[in-house]
């Protein structure tokens, strides 16, 4: 283990927070672009393997939620002096309008606010302007989570980042969603869904424990293919908004999820969604939510 000062100078942190992220966030290529106190500007470069449907090219909304969450803790490591972990509290998501498909995406995140404990953030993700975002989210994060610190104890070598794919699946559930393929994310046949554990899926590489963002991800991938399933509809459902509470770290165990309607209109759905491993009651995460539907005559309008 490698031994740093106290506190680092700014823009030694800065440096640390570049080479030093999670291994998820090495492996998606998120860059760290420009960094100030307590604010980080970072870029996700378009890739095939994000998408979430490939009829229309858009982004899965997971890839946006990861995002959004780690270039949160980026700002939330440049609000403080590199001597202390972090992990997400909370983190809500609100989708402003599909990513343009081809496009690079880019994050403006603020730490605005930290306590002794606590620190608070507010993001932006867009593409050409920040002005006209693709969504936004707030979220807090736990000062001295644990007493690990990534960026002074490991260094991943660029040698040993697995690669993120998408193998071929064309008549699994997840046949126009290379992202949740990505994953491994598969459909039980009581109706939950299991995320396998593996390197890609790492946040924090020292626990390890799996990232905040891909827990995310597989909760709103659970809804998406829940809801559809219960309603009985062929399009997928447009996600609105999602808050995920983080209960527990995400070890290095497969990951099991299910969802509940808790209202439902004719054109918005009302959602919860769960997460564990070893014991269902439980829970690392869940999730409350807001889908949109397709008008369905004779419901109810909302």
């Amino acid at each position: 283990m490698s031994t740093i000062p106290t506190t680092l100078p700014f823009e030694e942190l800065a440096e640390a927070i570049k080479g030093r992220r999670s291994d998820y966030g090495h492996i998606s290529g998120l860059q760290l672009d420009r960094f100030a106190p307590a604010e980080a500007w970072s870029s996700l470069p378009y890739r095939p393997v994000f998408v979430g449907d490939t009829e229309t090219g858009v982004l899965h909304g997971g890839v946006v939620t990861a995002m959004l969450d780690e270039s949160c803790g980026m700002a939330v490591q440049l609000a403080l002096d590199g001597t202390r972990a972090i992990a997400t509290l909370d983190l809500r998501i609100d989708y402003q309008k599909p990513a343009t498909p081809g496009l690079d995406i880019k994050a403006h995140s603020v730490c605005y606010r930290t306590t002794r404990s606590i620190a608070f953030v507010r993001s932006t993700a867009y593409q050409d302007s920040e002005d006209d975002p693709v969504a936004t989210a707030t979220a807090c994060f736990m000062i001295g989570a644990n007493r690990t610190n990534m960026l002074a104890d490991r260094r991943m070598d660029a040698r040993s980042i697995p690669v993120l794919e998408a193998p071929e699946d064309p008549d699994g559930p997840f046949a126009r969603s290379p992202f949740a393929r990505a994953l491994g994310i598969r459909v039980n046949d009581d109706g939950t869904l299991t995320m396998p554990f593996s390197p890609q899926i790492i946040g924090n590489p020292i626990l390890p424990a799996i990232h905040g963002g891909m827990t995310g991800a597989f909760l709103e991938t659970t809804a998406v293919i829940g809801v559809a399933r219960e309603l009985g509809t062929a399009a997928p459902p447009k996600p609105i908004g999602l808050t995920v509470n983080y209960l527990r770290s995400g070890r290095a165990l497969d990951t099991f999820a299910n969802v509940s309607i808790v209202k439902q209109g004719r054109r918005i759905v009302a959602f919860e969604a769960r997460a564990w491993q070893d014991n269902a009651e439980k829970p690392i995460a869940t999730a409350f939510g807001h889908f949109m539907l397709r008008p369905t005559p004779g419901s109810d309008d909302e």
